[in-house]
């Protein structure tokens, strides 16, 4: 079996790499492949693995030999499934690996909001302790989460573990998410009535046709005067020239992106250098332990497809 990585930077370093594939035949391994590199890099390939690599109708017309293609990811919307579907290729993602990771990021984000460790620091690191007139130097205002609302948008299981982590530290959970939630502990509201109570608003919903753009100047005015924003999810929910305004006046106190709506970063983003913004390069999922979860799912998705019993097929 032909394997071509695609975009392998995108995964490995810091303790995880690919060897585990020579199992399953030749590998051919890339950084990272530019739309043009594509089809020639994938010509006699039986299968490919891939981040945010576009496969799509074009290039699995052009690589007939290609019949997997694994995801090193959840999100599927680089591939073009129906294509796939229709054509005999097979198509794997890899769910469930980073739920503990991005609600971990999600509260990282919000506590460095709320309890500011990073400025502090900064500020003892400049001296201002040493020159403080009182045992305790707080110039920085700090926000207690115990009795806050926090409205979590989306209900899989990355909400829902960040509905847990909220209960923990004593806050009301409030959802807004597709389906009916036949949980107790929380309560559902229309995405207007979510916007309006929350203290904290929190993304985690896929992107499609009807959340693009769901953050709009009209929801960050929805929300209420000094609330934080947090998006882990992906950066098309969000207009970014909308959130860089509310952030500007003054309406919300602070937001925490880990996502944008071109990544990497361009220096014309209009999120780049906005106030009591904290930005994190897309690293909710990226930890140790995270990505060895990862490469566990692909590996076993790939072993599996070869003994013609394929899982997590999209």
């Amino acid at each position: 079996m032909r394997i071509v990585v695609a975009d392998a930077a995108t995964v490995v370093g810091h303790g995880v790499d690919l060897a585990f594939l020579k199992e399953f035949g030749e590998v051919i391994e890339y950084d990272l492949t530019s739309e043009e590199e594509i089809i020639p890099r994938l010509q006699g390939a039986d299968a490919v693995l891939c981040n945010k690599v576009p496969i799509t109708a074009e290039v699995m017309a052009a690589c007939p030999t290609l019949k997997y293609v694994g995801l090193f990811a959840t999100g599927f919307n680089n591939i073009d499934v129906a294509y796939a579907a229709s054509h005999g290729v097979t198509v794997c993602n890899v769910p469930g690996y980073s739920t503990e990771a991005v609600a971990q990021h999600t509260f990282a984000l919000l506590l460095a909001l709320t309890d500011r460790v990073h400025e502090y620091n900064a500020t003892v690191a400049q001296g201002d302790w040493i020159r403080s007139r009182t045992f305790a130097c707080f110039p920085i205002p700090l926000t207690e989460l115990c009795g806050k609302t926090i409205g979590i948008v989306g209900y899989g299981a990355i909400g829902r573990r960040v509905g847990d982590m909220a209960r923990a530290f004593g806050m009301q959970v409030l959802v807004h998410g597709r389906r009916p939630i036949p949980d107790t502990d929380v309560e559902q509201v229309p995405f207007e009535e979510l916007l309006r109570r929350s203290d904290i608003v929190t993304l985690h919903c896929p992107l499609n046709a009807d959340s693009q753009g769901m953050m709009d100047a009209a929801a960050f005015v929805a929300m209420k005067e000094g609330a934080i924003f947090i998006n882990t999810s992906r950066g098309g929910l969000v207009d970014e020239r909308a959130l860089r305004a509310a952030l500007e006046s003054g309406h919300l106190l602070g937001a925490g992106v880990d996502v944008l709506q071109v990544e990497p970063m361009t220096a014309d983003c209009p999120l780049y250098g906005a106030p009591n913004l904290i930005i994190t390069p897309h690293i909710a999922w990226a930890g140790l332990e995270t990505r060895h979860r990862l490469m566990g799912v692909v590996a076993e998705n790939l072993r599996r497809f070869l003994a013609g019993d394929p899982i997590n097929r999209v």
